[in-house]
């Protein structure tokens, strides 16, 4: 599988997530362009013959002690076209981006139920930096920090 890497849109984002079974349709247009508006951010899509199949996108915190940091937000990568470093891919662009941006560091959340970002996180080098509990060990997040 060829895969082109691009800055990309939110309809972008919508096209792998609608094939994305674990996500449940829950990403609106209206949701991502909400949570984006008036912020720096950096939307990147993995396409595949034309075809969006994956994702990667992040922005600017606004609420961390200094505007230093950036947020990996959202990422998903279409289950036909895992397994083949996509995810990876995406992660490091988005890190030299963020690098080049001026960021000192990224941050994300992710979930026990998603074992495999949580090692893609631990061995990309990201440290667990917090926890959120939202009342049981599937639902809740854990945070993860990484120095650029």
């Amino acid at each position: 599988m060829k895969i082109e890497i691009h800055q990309g849109t939110v309809a972008d984002v919508l096209i792998v997530d609608q094939q994305i079974p674990e996500f449940d349709n829950r990403n609106t247009h209206e949701k991502l362009t909400q949570r984006l508006s008036d912020k720096k951010h950096l939307i990147l899509v993995a396409v595949s013959e034309g075809i969006p199949v994956a994702y990667k996108m992040g922005y600017q915190l606004s609420d961390s002690d200094s505007d230093s940091e950036f947020y990996s937000w959202l990422g998903g990568v279409v289950p036909s076209a895992r397994k083949q470093g996509i995810a990876t891919q995406l992660r490091v662009i988005q890190e030299e981006w963020a690098k080049k941006q001026g960021y000192e560091a990224i941050s994300v959340k992710s979930m026990n139920r998603y074992p495999a970002m949580l090692q893609l996180l631990i061995s990309s080098g990201y440290h667990i930096s917090g926890y959120e509990d939202e009342g049981s060990s599937d639902n809740s997040k854990i945070k993860f920090l990484k120095k650029l």
